[in-house]
């Protein structure tokens, strides 16, 4: 009975896979992460959103970044001379760049400490500057968490800035202060979000 319910879920699965990559294409999708708290709130919807690629049939990669030395910027401008598109920094920000050159959609999952995006996932968008921008991120989403509201507005308008630049769609955010952490709501929305995937 068990192996009859596990094969089962198989085929359910394999169906689902078959159905989106005959209706809609296949996306490699790369998510940042980057709260420090490994059972947190972001890092909680960014599961969630992983979960709901995965289930549509995208090809899903998850790296919390916070967990990663990445300096940030020196303005030296090696990059633009001598490197040839190369950054002078040999730190782990070499292990992203070649996910952002693959990455057609790219998500960012950020906690919200004193107004903007944390400087976890500031250091990786800023050392982009040795590429200029992703070449293949066609579409971006905006995961936040805060204790308080009304925190979101300076965040959202630099993730909208950094879509306008890259020339990436901006597929939206979802946001969840205190006490819209880890809730049916909130999962939903970041589902629907993930749904935007076509």
């Amino acid at each position: 009975m068990c192996c009859t319910l596990r094969f089962n879920s198989y085929i359910c699965k394999l169906k689902n896979v078959f159905y989106y990559s005959k209706t809609y294409p296949i996306m490699k999708v790369l998510i940042l992460q980057a709260s420090p708290r490994a059972n947190g709130n972001t890092a909680w919807m960014a599961e969630e959103y992983k979960k709901a690629a995965e289930a549509a049939g995208h090809e899903v990669t998850l790296v919390n970044v916070s967990k990663m030395k990445i300096a940030g910027c020196l303005a030296c401008e090696y990059c633009h001379n001598k490197g040839n598109g190369a950054c002078i920094q040999k730190d782990d920000m070499q292990e992203l760049y070649p996910l952002m050159a693959e990455a057609e959609a790219l998500v960012l999952a950020a906690p919200i400490y004193y107004f903007t995006l944390n400087a976890q996932i500031q250091a990786p968008i800023q050392r982009m500057y040795c590429v200029n921008k992703p070449a293949k991120v066609t579409k971006m989403a905006l995961l936040v968490s805060s204790y308080s509201p009304g925190v979101y507005d300076g965040a959202k308008a630099e993730f909208r800035d950094i879509c306008n630049y890259w020339g990436a769609e901006n597929m939206g955010a979802v946001t969840a202060k205190i006490d819209e952490q880890k809730t049916e709501e909130t999962k939903q929305k970041v589902v629907t979000l993930a749904g935007m995937l076509k």
